[in-house]
């Protein structure tokens, strides 16, 4: 019998040892840029933009420094698009530039508690790394920190291998272009772009009209400027929340000292200018760069934005306010938020203190007489040396610390845009008949505080019937869409697939039909029908979402937000809304998550994770605006209503005087006089005016009338 035969090892334990090496950051990113938001073209230029837009923020905040941000992609050729953001911030210097742009994984905001829109490091290095291995072209950074210094001239790219700046100019230094004009000269002659001046303002005159506006608003007599409002509890809440914030400027006592607007014409001191071109995809429309510069707008109404976009237009988003927001201020870890291995970790660091000295040094809200209770509760000495704490001892104290009662961490590291700020820059970019905002509490997750802004308009057009004919055959021509329904639902926010229905409908064009062989007649028809068609029923609710003032444009289905609206019933708030979808009507939902710690679900941070906490307060807030809207929504009904009662009388009030004056034997134009003003006196309700929160202006004994008449 023979035996049969072994199978050669197709490798052993030593060969593969041979095939082991470290993989660095870089190089794991590389190959997974999905994981950043760079998993398509037009997601790519998208996320470059924001990187670089998010860093500029911060840096001018950071500083004090009123931000003006210069964003500008051109198309130097087909499927090639070079992003260009410059800001006014104050610089950087020459040998963090390399390191800041050329390494992922290297920053001064990850280890520090505060809120702040970039976290990781790995946003900007990692869009030029995506530019580098699309087109082989290095990123372009120029940075300058003072009016007399140089500015700062690097060409360099990720090694992906090392994950580490290569220079590529300057013999791998870099250069040094001097200040003034020499210096501008020789940018001029290399074709290195540089904004060097403020630009001057196309809406100053507007400006000047809008203060004059203003300064008359504020002579106006005091009972014009400040009507009697309506008496409900949502009203009482509005006029107190006025009142607040109207003492509060009076008496000056603003959270951050306003600033003198940039001078146009004026020199840019300081900032930091970054270039990258990439293989990617413009459209406008939903996620496109145009969507998230305005969404940028409405979070931060602090900024001014001039955008550039690939056709040559060019747009200036003025800023609605002088005020920078609240500086977050940086604060320690709360032992709720903290877990055992990272507590283990923290003990092993420590050299020569005691238990007692490392709670209280290391975390926050841990007083001496908290930390004797925690020891206390874990049976460990106080006097105890925490390098010498072992895995028994560690799990005990980790246990004591979620035990023991700690008060919540202080919230000074969050600064959220606050219900002012958000209701001005919600109105600049949406206008409505009706906005509100509301800034929640804070509150606590996993040790960290977050705080929940929501903010509604109601009304308005959508972009859909803004529209001019060259913008929509530019956006047929951006859109791969195979069937018309399908560009309108894609391409056009507020349109859901009812008003697409409609839409095509009317234009009596064929439901399959592709919008690239639309005809030049047919377009017309559709560009006429998109301006006419009432779509305001069919219309399904806006989000815009928002962490940490950064607009999120991807995986909405995925977020927490959207899950939060989409569980909440609107019916009782006057909007119809069928099972599993959005609500219908002219409404645009905003909604901003603040926090230490934003959970979101990949490292692309394009959708926020549920959690208990943040879900409880995304419930509250969007149902305290939610009652807002209803309270709009019924005044507005009564008043139509009381409208609608007037005409009725009015239709047959000669008929009727005229009857009763050949009753009586007497003139009817008297008895005509009498009557219409008994109608008038009746149906004065109709006569108030809403304001734009929704109040009524109008006489005390109205208001009274149309609060009986909403119950």
């Amino acid at each position: 019998m023979t035996n049969p035969p072994t199978k050669s090892r197709r490798a052993t334990a030593e060969s593969m040892a041979t095939k082991q090496r470290d993989v660095s950051v870089s190089e794991f990113f590389a190959k997974n840029r999905h994981l950043l938001g760079f998993d398509n073209s037009r997601k790519a230029l998208l996320t470059t933009v924001k990187e670089a837009v998010d860093n500029s923020l911060d840096a001018c905040e950071e500083a004090g420094i009123l931000p003006e941000v210069w964003v500008r992609v051109d198309q130097p050729q087909p499927g090639r698009f070079r992003v260009a953001v410059q800001d006014n911030g104050p610089g950087i210097v020459k040998k963090q530039i390399p390191l800041i742009f050329g390494k992922l994984l290297y920053g001064s905001k990850f280890h520090r508690l505060r809120q702040s829109r970039g976290q990781q490091g790995i946003g900007i290095s990692a869009a030029g790394m995506n530019g580098m291995l699309t087109t082989g072209r290095p990123m372009q950074i120029l940075s300058k920190t003072s009016k007399r210094s140089p500015v700062h001239y690097f060409q360099l790219q990720v090694d992906t291998k090392k994950n580490q700046p290569e220079i590529i100019n300057g013999k791998g230094e870099g250069i040094d272009i001097a200040s003034g004009e020499k210096g501008l000269q020789y940018m001029r002659d290399q074709d290195i772009a540089w904004e060097s001046r403020y630009p001057e303002r196309e809406s100053k005159i507007a400006e000047a009209k809008t203060s004059a506006a203003q300064t008359a608003d504020s002579e106006t007599p005091e009972a014009e400027a400040q009507p009697e409002l309506l008496d409900t509890p949502v009203a009482e809440q509005r006029n107190a929340k006025r009142r607040t914030a109207e003492g509060k400027a009076a008496a000056g006592k603003t959270s951050e000292p306003s600033l003198v607007e940039n001078k146009p014409g004026s020199e840019v001191e300081s900032g930091t200018r970054v270039t990258i071109e990439l293989t990617a995809v413009y459209k406008r429309g939903r996620g496109s760069v145009d969507e998230y510069l305005e969404q940028t707008a409405i979070a931060n109404p602090h900024v001014t934005i001039h955008w550039q976009s690939p056709d040559g237009e060019k747009r200036t988003i003025s800023r609605t306010t002088t005020e920078l927001p609240k500086e977050a201020k940086e604060i320690k870890p709360h032992p709720y938020g903290v877990e055992l291995g990272r507590l283990i970790t923290m003990l092993g660091a420590e050299k020569g203190t005691t238990v007692t000295s490392f709670l209280t040094s290391s975390f926050s809200c841990v007083t001496p007489a908290v930390a004797r209770k925690v020891c206390e509760v874990a049976n460990i000495s106080t006097r105890s040396t925490a390098l010498k704490v072992g895995q028994t001892e560690a799990e005990r104290l980790y246990k004591a610390l979620q035990e023991t009662k700690i008060r919540p961490p202080t919230t000074d590291c969050i600064a959220p845009i606050g219900s002012e700020l958000l209701y001005k820059g919600l109105k600049a970019i949406v206008p409505g008949e009706f906005h509100d905002a509301i800034t929640r509490p804070p509150s606590v997750q996993r040790g960290s505080p977050f705080q929940i802004e929501v903010a509604l308009a109601y009304g308005g057009n959508v972009a859909a019937q803004k529209i001019t004919r060259d913008e929509l055959v530019d956006l047929i021509g951006q859109s791969d869409a195979k069937t018309l329904r399908k560009f309108l639902i894609d391409t056009f926010a507020g349109i859901g697939s009812d008003s697409a229905e409609r839409i095509i409908t009317e234009t009596k064009l064929p439901t399959r039909c592709s919008p690239q062989k639309l005809s030049k007649t047919q377009i017309d028809t559709l560009h006429t029908v998109m301006r006419e068609i009432n779509i305001s029923e069919g219309q399904s609710m806006q989000i815009y979402r928002f962490a940490n003032r950064v607009p999120l444009q991807f995986q909405q289905s995925a977020c927490a937000i959207t899950q939060a609206v989409l569980n909440t019933n609107w019916r009782p708030y006057g909007l119809s809304q069928s099972r599993n979808s959005l609500p219908m009507g002219p409404v645009t939902l905003i909604v901003h998550v603040a926090s230490v710690w934003v959970p979101f679900t990949s490292e692309s941070k394009e959708a926020i994770a549920t959690t208990p906490e943040l879900e409880k307060e995304l419930r509250l807030g969007i149902q305290y605006i939610g009652r807002s809207l209803a309270s709009f929504l019924r005044k507005r009904q009564a008043i139509a209503a009381q409208g609608n009662r007037r005409n009725v009388f009015l239709r047959y009030l000669k008929e009727v005087a005229s009857a009763v004056a050949s009753i009586q034997k007497s003139e009817p134009d008297p008895i005509y006089s009498d009557l219409l003003h008994v109608a008038r006196h009746k149906t004065a309700v109709a006569d108030i005016k809403l304001d734009e929160f929704g109040k009524a202006i109008a006489q005390e004994e109205l208001a009274e009338e149309i609060e009986e008449l909403e119950e």
